[in-house]
């Protein structure tokens, strides 16, 4: 695998972790809740694990690619963990408006 192919597939796989706590609503992916519904706290939380989970992952194929880890500052992170947060907007649009939007659409039909 090239580094051009590495990096489409980290994009990739940030995309789908940064949606998994909205479309999931198992606790940390694996335990029902409680509840019966996991809260906004959980997913949050996951949704921050997560993008460390993904950062972890960059900065090993990093370390395989260029053969070293590169020092970044704090407004690099900063970016990072604002890109991760609009890779989860579809999977907070989905949970928030469009799903109670499709259930209702589906009443009247």
């Amino acid at each position: 695998m090239t580094a051009a192919q590495s990096s489409w597939l980290l994009i990739a796989i940030a995309i789908i972790a940064a949606n998994l706590p909205w479309l999931s609503e198992r606790v940390l992916l694996v335990l029902e809740p409680k509840l019966g519904v996991k809260s906004a706290a959980w997913r949050w939380l996951e949704w921050l694990l997560l993008f460390f989970i993904v950062g972890a992952l960059a900065l090993g194929m990093e370390q395989k690619f260029n053969g070293e880890i590169y020092h970044q500052d704090w407004e690099f992170y900063a970016v990072a963990l604002c890109l991760f947060l609009v890779f989860a907007l579809p999977g907070f649009i989905y949970r928030h408006d469009l799903r109670q939007l499709l259930q209702r659409g589906r009443d009247i039909c």
